[in-house]
């Protein structure tokens, strides 16, 4: 429905509003009162969680997945679940960073020992 309140706003300087609203199937009354109240209180919840969401995977370097990030957020007392917590990650586009690269080390084993030459090449 949201999707199609805002397409209505952004058509209505085009058309009229009645007309739209029936294109789309959707009451103009309904469109009225989500213009006086276009968020609800979740959405506006989840914008002021994901701020954040945000700046406690900034901090981490971009490290940090949802269960690090949850386990912040409860430390702050902010009161939200895990998966809460991993939709707003994924519909903002917030990744863990995996698969680190491994530096080379010095291998400490036996050293190599070369073939005897029964060929007598070079």
């Amino acid at each position: 429905m949201r999707l199609k309140y805002a397409f209505i706003k952004k058509h209505s300087t085009d058309y009229p509003v009645r007309r739209l609203c029936q294109t789309l199937k959707v009451h103009a009354s309904g469109y009225y009162a989500w213009l006086a109240e276009p968020q609800s209180a979740r959405a506006k919840e989840d914008q002021r969680l994901l701020g954040l969401i945000k700046h406690a995977w900034l901090e981490s370097g971009g490290v940090y997945g949802y269960r690090k990030i949850h386990d912040d957020l409860r430390e702050l007392g902010e009161a939200c679940g895990r998966n809460r917590v991993g939709r707003l990650m994924q519909a903002e586009g917030l990744r863990s960073q995996t698969g680190y690269r491994r530096r080379p080390g010095f291998y400490g084993g036996k050293p190599t020992v070369a073939s005897p030459n029964h060929l007598a090449r070079q």
